[in-house]
């Protein structure tokens, strides 16, 4: 049990049913003060239960607080302050840490299962900085699940279907050329979708060639299903390199073709309850009750749209995975989509539809400017890694030229400066975009986090005694570790139910600046009868700086 939990079992026993175990917990406050105990509970909500004031109420149950761990509890006015043990509370936590299998570790989501939807680039176009986002915000989001105990199943939900398709398709058939694109497929074929729209400008024709070969790939086309496909491998394969360097993986790939032959019975069901209206020759499902515009589920020419293949994908998700919880890891842009697929389903008498939670973000900036493109091109999200590696390397040669796997690394470093930068920011905030900010080792940055990990890593190697719980520690410096310590679980599943990655983010900068001055104040590896004791702490914040970095994705070296 960590301190929280304590004292939330002591205030429960003494008040006898007058308030739930959730109701004290959510009370419960952190002084701001340390002078004022390490947990604090206010007693204005029992005043009318138990006819006296919140003051006597104070005093009265403080004298009735008894737990080992508790050395103290007291009444400040209003308020029940408890001062834990610095020696035993320490000792039980350490001990916890260092013998537990997986510390921290959640049982809030055994026996569920949460879908995840995430990244889901355009096959045939570039992976830019713009997919990285919800790339690796749905991955933290998917780690942070497991450590909760949900099962997952992590979808990307590729965009690869659609009449850009017949536009490739055109492109491919006049000037492309399948050495070129076997060499380097998504720059090709970027290229190629260029220039059908140079060439369009001055000859309207190939727009209604290209719906043509887009209706023939609908159709079911034998030449226009295969290059439809070697796209998409190609695509995939560039992909992949990505998530491999990214360290993110997926259960599928099932994207907006999947769902081709999935839509019709959506449809038939919505017109079977009288759903459907014609608006402007086009078939819609209006949400005026819901203060929303009509969903459009298909246009006037037959073709579907975004919202029939995401309502096909929700049915056969729920049919599939029977899920407890559906995550849309996609742009605030696509906030009305969302709410608008949800609306429909409700209509449809599919109340699982308040299981699924779009988790929206806010863009990537340079200089307070929209980031989409450079000097008229796409910024690619390869490019981005590969520089933040050289730099990481240059920085590493600079410090620690004699520091062996250096490669291995420097890419630890790159990668982990461009995840923690998006994720210790709120997810809807909107991020300005610097590598030199990522990659410095001081601040709130994944190397700094990385660097005082492999700090502590190195005092275990340096000590010629290993470490050991035999009693606690009870200096201040060491005591404010243990109190974060402490926290890690219940931060875990914050970060989760706020569908946050940021909480776990700043709770791990917070831990690492707590070491780093405990670092700066004692003499960890002077020897005398608190050395082991002393090294049991280091050893628990690698075990959980390690532990937190790796849930947000991030590698982490042990020498740097």
């Amino acid at each position: 049990m960590n301190f929280k939990e304590i004292f939330t079992a002591q205030l429960s026993s003494v008040l006898d049913g007058h308030m739930s175990a959730v109701a004290i917990a959510d009370l419960m406050e952190v002084p701001k003060n340390r002078e004022h105990g390490d947990l604090a509970f206010p007693c204005f909500r029992l005043a009318k239960a138990f006819r006296k004031s919140p003051a006597a109420i104070a005093n009265e149950i403080a004298g009735r607080i008894n737990d080992p761990l508790i050395e103290k509890a007291e009444a400040a006015g209003p308020y029940i302050n408890v001062f834990f043990s610095k020696a035993d509370a320490s000792k039980a936590i350490m001990r916890r840490i260092l013998t537990e299998e997986e510390y921290g570790k959640l049982s809030i989501g055994t026996g569920k299962t949460v879908v995840l939807d995430f990244s889901s680039p355009n096959i045939a176009k570039p992976f830019s900085m713009g997919h990285l986002r919800s790339t690796v915000i749905g991955n933290a989001l998917g780690n942070l699940a497991e450590k909760c105990g949900f099962k997952t199943v992590r979808i990307n939900h590729l965009g690869d279907w659609g009449t850009q398709f017949g536009k490739l398709i055109t492109a491919y058939r006049k000037w492309g050329e399948p050495d070129k694109v076997k060499e380097n497929p998504i720059n090709e074929l970027l290229s190629l979708y260029i220039r059908f729209h140079e060439e369009a400008e001055k000859n309207p024709g190939l727009e209604d060639e290209a719906r043509a070969w887009f209706k023939e790939l609908e159709n079911g086309n034998e030449e226009a299903a295969g290059l439809w496909g070697w796209f998409r491998e190609e695509s995939l394969k560039e992909f992949q390199r990505i998530y491999d360097m990214l360290g993110i993986h997926f259960d599928n790939f099932n994207g907006e073709a999947f769902y081709n032959d999935k839509m019709e019975a959506v449809i038939n069901e919505l017109g079977a309850k009288n759903l459907l209206v014609l608006s402007d020759g086009a078939e819609v499902v209006p949400l005026t009750d819901e203060d929303l515009p009509p969903c459009l589920i298909k246009k006037s020419d037959g073709a579907t749209l975004y919202a029939t293949r995401d309502l096909a994908a929700a049915f056969f998700r729920k049919e599939h995975y029977q899920f407890d919880q559906s995550l849309y890891i996609v742009g605030q842009e696509q906030s009305i989509h969302f709410r608008q697929v949800k609306g429909v389903l409700k209509k449809l008498g599919c109340e699982w539809a308040d299981l699924m939670t779009h988790v929206p973000f806010g863009l990537y900036m340079k200089e307070g400017k929209k980031m989409s493109t450079r000097k008229g091109r796409v910024i690619l999200l390869e490019e981005v890694l590969d520089e933040a590696i050289l730099l990481a390397k240059k920085n590493i040669e600079d410090k620690n030229p004699g520091l062996e796997n250096r490669d291995e690394i420097a890419r630890a470093v790159g990668i982990g400066a461009i995840l923690f930068h998006d994720l210790k920011n709120d997810r809807m905030n909107n991020i300005e975009f610097s590598l030199e900010d990522m990659l410095t080792f001081e601040g709130e940055t994944g190397p700094y986090l990385q660097y005082t990990n492999a700090r502590a890593y190195s005092l275990l190697r340096k000590a010629d005694i290993g470490p050991s719980v035999e009693k606690g520690l009870s200096d201040p410096y060491s005591w404010e570790i243990v109190k974060m310590l402490n926290i890690y679980s219940d931060k875990l599943k914050q970060a989760y139910q706020l569908l946050s990655p940021s909480v776990l983010a700043k709770y791990l900068l917070d831990l690492a600046q707590a070491f780093n001055r405990y670092y700066g104040q004692v003499r960890i590896l002077e020897k005398d009868a608190s050395t082991a004791e002393r090294l049991a702490l280091v050893r628990a914040v690698t075990i959980v700086l390690s532990d937190g970095m790796n849930t947000l994705g991030m590698s982490v070296p042990e020498q740097m």
